[in-house]
């Protein structure tokens, strides 16, 4: 069985001063292939006797900034997908033989998804309506027959009769997430996006963000699905997100709960969240204590518990973020770029969180729209989090990694033409491993992050002001970067102080705008941020 080398490969997780009594352990990936399984980001999946069942998503990479080529038909995923990772061996069939309202929903990007028992319940998701010929976020709760499904597609038989669907306009969201606590549903935050998606604000589209946490019974005997909707929680400025991470967690006090990790945007600028959000049966908190640098996009994410030390580890597989390490500098990049990072989050027994960059990386720029697919007979608790403490093997395969976009570059967002990123095909084998050598983790002190560069304005024409803080003192450049990486000039900032400060430069020397990488770097970090240039 073939494994990269265990030294590139091996991620070494270990207490630290912070949280001493951490169980050791290790992670490492194993890249497999199964054949004729072609790439896919954003879908949705259930299984059964480790099967998988794959459901809408994207064929395509990062969505293309033209209105009438972003996601686009031709990239849905209009069939329906069984794995056997075991053996290695896909099965495909066509989402036509059912209804029309089934098949587009079935086909949509970024749907919200719970599986309970047999039943996979599909809520919203983005994608082409037949009967309004528009692309919208479809308002409709589908259930799907997972272990009949499965059999029918591998045995070339109807399926049908496997899907039950109710149309129900709170369930009009796409980028958030479907959890459960408890008996009780959580469609977390996201949004209804209705229209063409246009990059520069066109008026193409709707959206609006839910900024809420909309609670649900549902009542289903396998051929009536009952919905008692709960009072909402609403939060217009912690839940103003999409695209985010929701995290099954053990909380300090033993119960079920979920956390909320970053995701997009902040409502006053185009940026990630950095703070979390915790939820648990009696309501939501914002923890304004912790700041998550790195992963802060949809990614896999494997979620594991120790009772014996009360803590709780989430660990991130790359994606997108404004922050990545270079070479022990934190660069601040307001593009939120494509990463490779893994990182991790720790929650101890007092309920303290502190976020650790792993020592290696993705094996690329990927991550983004991948979904981590656990091992059922490993021991879990009710809500998928992992018994750490019940891992008695040196080895354990606890799940997969399928799909998401794999990128040429980091930064391809502003020249997007469909060619530069790609759904990826690749999977991987998740293992960790208990009673391996330790090794260091960076721990991201919450310190980091500090220099809050901004340009403004921004666009401009070449007269413009810099302002950001420095928390120590020490040698302070800043650089012009052209948009192919040429270095227009370099200065070494004098006459600064701890705090805020601004610097103003004008431009003569250019031939022509364009776009600009502006950096500031210091002997502790790194912030860059694109500037446009209209002479």
């Amino acid at each position: 069985m073939s494994k990269w080398t265990f030294s590139s490969l091996v991620l070494l997780l270990w207490g630290t001063a912070l949280f001493a009594q951490t169980a050791p352990f290790s992670i490492y990936l194993e890249p497999m292939n199964i054949p004729g399984l072609g790439g896919l980001q954003a879908y949705s999946f259930g299984q059964h006797n480790g099967k998988w069942l794959i459901i809408g998503g994207r064929l395509d990479g990062l969505h293309r900034r033209q209105p009438f080529a972003a996601f686009n038909v031709a990239g849905n995923n209009n069939q329906l997908i069984v794995v056997d990772p075991v053996t290695r061996q896909k099965w495909s069939a066509p989402l036509t033989p059912l209804s029309q309202s089934l098949q587009d929903q079935l086909s949509a990007t970024n749907m919200e998804f719970h599986q309970e028992g047999n039943y996979l319940y599909i809520v919203g998701g983005y994608g082409y309506s037949t009967a309004q010929a528009s692309k919208i976020t479809f308002g409709n709760l589908t259930a799907v027959d997972v272990p009949a499904v499965i059999n029918a597609v591998m045995t070339g038989t109807a399926y049908d009769t496997f899907f039950r669907q109710i149309s129900d306009v709170q369930f009009a969201v796409t980028g958030g997430h479907l959890k459960k606590i408890n008996n009780t549903f959580y469609l977390i935050a996201g949004n209804r996006f209705d229209g063409n998606y246009n990059p520069m604000g066109g008026p193409s589209y709707t959206q609006v963000y839910t900024e809420a946490i909309r609670k649900f019974n549902l009542t289903d005997n396998g051929t009536t699905i009952s919905i008692t909707h709960l009072p909402e929680v609403i939060d217009a400025l912690h839940l103003h997100r999409r695209d985010y991470n929701a995290v099954p967690q053990i909380l300090p006090d033993g119960a079920e709960g979920i956390t909320v990790f970053s995701g997009v945007f902040q409502p006053a600028i185009d940026l990630p969240f950095l703070n979390s959000v915790d939820i648990d049966s009696l309501g939501h908190s914002v923890n304004t204590t912790f700041q998550q640098y790195y992963n802060h996009y949809h990614c896999a994410v494997l979620p594991l518990y120790s009772a014996s030390a009360n803590e709780m580890h989430s660990v991130f597989f790359g994606g997108i973020a404004q922050y990545y390490d270079s070479s022990g500098v934190l660069v601040q990049d307001n593009n939120v770029p494509f990463v490779k990072t893994i990182a991790r989050v720790t929650r101890n027994s007092a309920g303290a969180m502190a976020e650790y960059k792993l020592p290696l990386e993705m094996p690329g720029l990927m991550g983004s729209g991948a979904e981590f697919i656990p091992v059922l007979s490993v021991p879990r608790y009710n809500n998928d989090v992992f018994k750490l403490d019940d891992f008695i093997a040196d080895s354990t395969l606890v799940g997969y990694i399928y799909g998401g976009i794999s990128s040429t570059a980091a930064n391809i967002f502003f020249t997007n033409t469909g060619t530069e990123s790609s759904a990826s095909s690749q999977v991987f084998k998740v293992y960790v491993l208990r009673n391996a050598s330790t090794g260091s983790h960076d721990l991201n002190e919450q310190s980091n992050g500090t220099l809050q560069m901004q340009v403004f304005p921004n666009p401009n024409d070449g007269d413009f002001i810099v302002k950001f803080n420095l928390k120590a003192m020490g040698s302070t450049t800043i650089s012009l970067y052209r948009s192919d990486g040429l270095k227009i000039e370099d200065k070494v900032l004098n006459d600064l102080r701890i705090g805020e400060n601004t610097y103003s430069r004008k431009i003569n020397n250019l031939d022509q705008g364009g776009i600009f990488y502006l950096t500031i770097e210091t002997s502790y970090e790194k912030a860059t941020q694109k500037i446009v240039i209209e002479p």
